[in-house]
């Protein structure tokens, strides 16, 4: 539940920034174009989303006769979920790595690359496989969507007033405060999307921790995801991979990963920090591996 506060109170401050910055800069017109436009592109993203994403890693469905031990998996871990069972996939990719996509439990898919069917053992693909479901069984592609919405809308409202301060429009001289004001408006520019950014990468951040819950909880075997994630980690920075930034959320593990002050700007929390947590369920569910 925890979990849950942290991303509402998030969006809100996100929907707050929004709304200080639209009437700031665009007023109440700015705003509502601001907040149409971001709104169609992600309306389309997140329909079509899951078709997108699996034909850009080349991802092929995997038929129950190629790989039924898999499938019965999956089968299980959807009933414990108490969601349809979603479409399996392969991504012909060296690094393991594994994603979920689609709208919802009724229109979903989990990808596992060939990489992570090679090193991790039934366990620990289990609890991967339980962690993806996890993240559909919270709706985290309709959360993603909302806050890309909203800081996509921001970035638009900047983008304007970059446009407006180049061709002299906008407030006159004397509410823009003569070289107080201008620092003022590129402050607002340079630093605006940024913590759009960091607050819609917090909310990413998460989603994660409460997928790495639901899915220790639907397998019911919290330290096959711990042990699974730290194989994941370990390779992923062994076997780069060529991925797109702007799906690099997807995946259980980033393969654009960052350490440091770089983990704001990050999709994921630290794997050590995700381990640790999965490590603290494990003793609080009197888990014995």
């Amino acid at each position: 539940m925890g979990y849950m506060i942290r991303t509402v109170i998030l969006l809100g401050v996100l929907t707050g920034l929004f709304l200080f910055v639209g009437q700031l800069i665009g007023g109440k017109t700015g705003m509502t174009i601001a907040l149409v436009l971001a709104g169609i592109m992600n309306f389309i993203a997140y329909w079509f989303s899951d078709k997108i994403v699996l034909s850009m890693y080349g991802a092929k469905e995997i038929s129950y006769e190629e790989a039924p031990w898999l499938h019965r998996i999956v089968e299980e871990l959807a009933q414990r979920a108490n969601i349809p069972k979603p479409r399996i996939y392969l991504v012909p990719m060296e690094q393991p790595n594994a994603f979920a996509t689609g709208r919802g439990p009724g229109n979903a898919a989990v990808a596992v690359t060939s990489g992570i069917l090679h090193i991790l053992d039934e366990k620990e693909l289990r609890g991967v496989l339980a962690h993806e479901i996890g993240h559909i069984k919270n709706r985290d592609v309709l959360v993603a969507t909302m806050a890309a919405t909203i800081a996509g809308a921001i970035s638009y409202l900047v983008n304007m007033f970059q446009w407006m301060l180049l061709f002299g429009g906008g407030r006159d001289e004397e509410n823009r405060g003569g070289w107080a004001g201008l620092l003022g408006s590129l402050l607002l520019i340079i630093l605006t999307p940024i913590i759009a950014m960091i607050i819609q990468m917090a909310i990413s951040r998460s989603r994660e921790y409460l997928a790495d819950e639901t899915g220790a909880k639907i397998s019911g075997d919290p330290l096959a995801l711990a042990r699974a994630l730290e194989k994941i980690h370990n390779y992923v920075y062994q076997i780069p991979a060529e991925v797109n930034q702007g799906t690099a959320h997807l995946f259980i593990e980033n393969p654009l990963s960052g350490e440091g002050i770089w983990e704001l700007f990050s999709t994921h929390p630290s794997t050590e920090k995700r381990i640790e947590r999965l490590k603290e369920l494990a003793r609080k569910m009197g888990y014995v591996g």
